[in-house]
């Protein structure tokens, strides 16, 4: 595969992954700056805060798309390492989009997205946990942490080496976007989901 193919990947996964969604959205929607509303962040969990679930939903798919496409754009044209790396590039631009000085979100929905168009038995694991972990402790910030840890693991299992060093580094990289939410955790002050605030799971 010729050498210009990663950087290619990567920088095509970066752009789609930019695309701020859930402040796009919400700007349309006449809600305002979602990124002075709750804790700041772009993702579909901030945007609930607003009480539009639906708007919410279609960040939550549009997140995840973006994600998806771009692994499966990559895939497609250049094979399946080409996707990997395109799909972990478009979590890297939502959580550090150029047009927003690099403060975007924490890439949880779009690493469901690139999870399960390039294995789908690992995204579906992942999202499973979640669902999981979600039902049994009401905290989403918690259930998208077990998510990603699961990933790496059903990888292993279901996937290839490659798939499982991917979702390894989406895991590293979703748990230092959460070290907030982890402190919360450990002193037992993360909201609850169906709370007076949601966690910031995304």
């Amino acid at each position: 595969m010729p050498d210009f193919v990663w950087p290619l990947a990567g920088g095509l996964g970066y752009l789609l992954g930019s695309v701020p969604f859930g402040l796009l959205l919400t700007r349309l929607a006449g809600l305002g700056d979602i990124r002075s509303i709750g804790s700041g962040n772009i993702g579909a969990t901030n945007v609930l805060r607003t009480g539009n679930k639906g708007l919410a939903a279609a960040t939550l798919i549009l997140d995840g798309g973006k994600g998806a496409f771009a692994a499966w754009a990559a895939a497609g044209m250049a094979g399946v390492d080409a996707g990997l790396v395109a799909g972990f590039a478009a979590v890297l631009g939502h959580n550090f989009p150029i047009w927003l000085k690099f403060k975007g979100g924490k890439g949880v929905a779009t690493t469901l997205g690139v999870l399960l168009v390039t294995a789908w038995p690992v995204g579906l694991g992942a999202c499973l946990t979640w669902l999981l972990v979600a039902g049994l402790f009401r905290i989403s910030s918690l259930a998208a942490l077990a998510a990603l840890a699961a990933a790496p693991v059903v990888a292993l299992v279901f996937a290839t080496p490659a798939h499982a060093v991917m979702a390894a580094g989406l895991a590293i990289l979703g748990f230092i976007r959460h070290r907030a939410n982890i402190g919360r955790l450990l002193r037992n002050e993360e909201p609850r989901i169906g709370g007076r605030k949601t966690a910031a799971g995304s």
